[in-house]
């Protein structure tokens, strides 16, 4: 059940914050982060469906594996960018073999970035070598004590965003428009998004959207081989791991905030995707 009707319009994204960083950074600042550290505390924080708030830009270096960004399936491989607007939901594979950098850009970057996710393969040795020395500088000084190094990681991001407008441009010819069914898609990841609190399910999102839920069921698909329903459980149960993991809240209330329309039903819910109580997850946290 619903707690009041649905209206599609615009809302704040929900917020949502980056794994905590090894150095001085806190989070929602310029960051950035190897890879492989980004499943440090659980899989399943880079893995299920996601928003931040904040833009971010992956880039892989070595192993590949799939990315899922508003509900559309892509594989990346190696020397593959990833750029990631604040607000869109998105999960990935980090294997064992998977190494590269996470760039958080803070919730306030200032800089012109763009406002849909794009994934590129950098196949130029020139563009792969350009990206890992302005990641590197960037890093040198954001560790550095020198006279006016936040400034100068700064100089450096900008740079990078250059980078990424200029690769972007390049790709632009190969790069094929989306169909009306993945268009779908990502409108159901976004207004779930702004919903996954209220407690809406595939019918309700369905209906606001103007569809079937066995139509947007066949695009979801179709997208990333799940269903609508299992898209939203998967987003609905990570905020529910996260607010476990990162408060005190109790059980119950967890399943509450999230709309879930009784503790038993969130329980079980959260059992079947995890394999676990939420009681249980939050003791080994």
């Amino acid at each position: 059940m619903i707690r009041s009707m649905i209206k599609i319009e615009p809302k704040p994204a929900p917020t949502q914050t980056a794994p905590r960083p090894t150095v001085r950074q806190s989070e929602g600042d310029l960051r950035l982060m190897a890879i492989p550290r980004l499943a440090a505390a659980g899989k399943w924080r880079v893995e299920a469906m996601r928003s931040l708030s904040e833009p971010l830009l992956l880039w892989f270096t070595k192993g590949q594996g799939r990315i899922t960004i508003g509900g559309v399936t892509r594989g990346y491989s190696t020397h593959t960018a990833v750029f990631i607007p604040a607000g869109v939901m998105h999960g990935f594979e980090v294997g064992p073999q998977v190494f590269g950098t996470a760039v958080y850009f803070g919730r306030d970057p200032g800089l012109p970035l763009p406002k849909i996710p794009h994934l590129l393969r950098i196949r130029e040795t020139q563009a792969q070598q350009e990206v890992n020395i302005t990641l590197d500088m960037i890093q040198r000084e954001l560790h550095a004590e020198t006279p006016a190094h936040e400034r100068a990681a700064r100089a450096h991001l900008g740079l990078l965003g250059v980078w990424l407008e200029r690769q972007i441009v390049k790709a632009a010819p190969e790069q094929i428009k989306p169909d009306a069914a993945k268009r779908l898609v990502t409108r159901y990841t976004a207004l779930m998004e702004r919903e996954v609190r209220s407690g809406a399910g595939v019918a309700d999102l369905a209906a606001a959207l103007g569809v079937t839920t066995t139509h947007l069921t066949r695009c979801c698909k179709q997208g990333c081989g799940k269903s609508a329903l299992a898209l939203l459980q998967d987003r609905r149960i990570f905020e529910a791991r996260k607010m476990l993991a990162e408060t005190d809240m109790p059980v119950s209330k967890v399943g509450a905030e999230l709309g879930f329309a009784s503790a038993a039903y969130f329980t079980r819910a959260f059992q079947n995707l995890t394999g676990t109580s939420p009681t249980a997850f939050r003791r080994l946290q």
